[in-house]
């Protein structure tokens, strides 16, 4: 198994010693105290936010303690499945969609179902942002945000080079027409008009969709076959030979953070993020950014989708759930919190954060709140859960991308990538 997946002896072991203890009636010292561990990843706009509002947090509750945490996306998954495996897991720990169902389903978070009404005041996020945050009819997330995948571009950069950047409704065929033009236009050393998305698994995901297809059924199994995994590599491979994207040298130093994305040092003039990282990407770059939709396949199905952009969890083994729910809480759904968050994790679920925010907001911050309202006619419903194993699966379509970026035919990649994640999903 990956060091990347989260280990099913770990967290079954792990549930064996909670439940032991329960049963023994033990009581560790550390329940009566009122200190929690929160972690999540992100960057460091990010954790400034997060502190500021978890330090609002102790202000307003005297006697409450909250450390706080972060690392990268690559960094955050590995760490936090070996203290879940260990039984040191942090009390409230942010979630993705993908592995909410992995998580939820091995018990190393617990239903928060309870909460709602009392701690839990999220009543106005409304059905689909609950069920969002669901497994098995239960509630196991706290949304922290509506997001969705775009694109973010240097408009400016792309007036250098004499091309319109991409924009809403422009198909796939004139997104790589307008990167060829803008590798013919440039005037900047190692300087391209995209990222290498080949091993993006959103932008896969929503490019399966728009030619009918999905990268997971309701069964759990792949919903692609190796023909459609060659056919999204051969498209970036164009992308590659026109010079309208980076060279694989460079796209390799891009290790999953906002700070190391090719469009934050400097490389390219588009990049594939998700809506709510639009504001740490603006930090980190001097060039006045820009949000649009994906490109679309002409004829095609809408292919992006509406998600939690994270998710607040809490662990089963927490000494102090009520707290790490109470602090979720005043992020969320309490103005001094949510005021101090802000849309950098994605626009609020809650209808009255949004009425509250909006008159305050920045421009950057509503360039996103716009681009979520304009993406309506471009979204699909949300696609089955990830299966156990999916987020495993993501990591290898990266290296196998970066193998085709390297000289392995499309057609070889597509069958290596569907053969390696079929046999990932089957092991469970």
């Amino acid at each position: 198994m990956s060091a990347y997946s989260v280990s099913r002896r770990g967290l079954l072991g792990a549930g064996a010693g909670i439940a032991a203890a329960s049963l023994l009636g033990l009581k560790p010292a550390a329940a009566q105290q009122k200190d929690i561990r929160v972690f999540w990843w992100g960057s460091q706009e990010r954790a400034d936010r997060t502190n500021r509002a978890v330090d609002a947090f102790k202000k307003a509750n005297a006697g409450i303690d909250a450390k706080t945490e972060f690392a990268g996306w690559s960094d955050y998954w590995p760490r936090l499945a070996t203290r879940v495996a260990g039984r040191n897991a942090p009390d409230l720990l942010q979630m993705d969609y993908r592995y909410m169902f992995e998580y939820a389903r091995r018990g190393a978070i617990v239903p928060l179902d309870q909460y709602l009404g009392n701690a839990l005041k999220i009543e106005d996020f409304g059905k689909a942002n609950l069920e969002s945050c669901s497994v098995d009819g239960k509630l196991y997330g706290i949304n922290l945000g509506v997001n969705s995948s775009c694109a973010v571009f240097d408009p400016a950069a792309w007036e250098a080079a004499g091309v319109a950047p991409l924009a809403f409704g422009n198909s796939w065929d004139e997104f790589v027409s307008k990167c060829a033009a803008f590798a013919k236009g440039n005037k900047r050393k190692k300087f391209y008009a995209t990222m290498d998305a080949s091993g993006h698994e959103p932008g896969f995901e929503l490019w399966l969709v728009q030619n009918g297809r999905a990268l997971y059924g309701e069964d759990g199994k792949l919903a692609f076959d190796e023909k459609d995994a060659g056919n999204w590599f051969k498209l970036w491979a164009e992308l590659r030979k026109s010079g309208g994207c980076v060279p694989p040298d460079v796209q390799a130093l891009d290790k999953s953070t906002l700070d190391t994305s090719t469009l934050t040092l400097g490389y390219a003039a588009t990049a594939f993020p998700h809506s709510n990282q639009f504001v740490g990407l603006q930090q980190l770059n001097k060039a006045k950014l820009d949000i649009t939709a994906f490109p679309v396949t002409a004829g095609g199905k809408p292919g992006q989708y509406l998600k939690p952009s994270q998710m607040w969890s809490i662990a089963s083994d927490s000494k102090n759930p009520e707290i790490a729910v109470k602090l979720a809480n005043f992020t969320v759904a309490e103005a001094a919190g949510a005021k101090i968050l802000g849309v950098e994790r994605g626009v609020p679920a809650s209808s009255g954060m949004r009425e509250l925010l909006g008159p305050d907001l920045d421009e950057v911050s509503k360039k996103v709140v716009d681009y979520i309202g304009k993406l309506g006619p471009y979204t699909a419903k949300l696609p089955p859960s990830p299966p156990k194993g999916a987020g495993e699966v993501a990591f290898v379509l990266e290296r196998v991308s970066q193998e085709v970026a390297f000289g392995v035919s499309p057609e070889e990649g597509g069958k290596k990538f569907v053969a390696e994640a079929a046999s990932i999903l089957k092991r469970g």
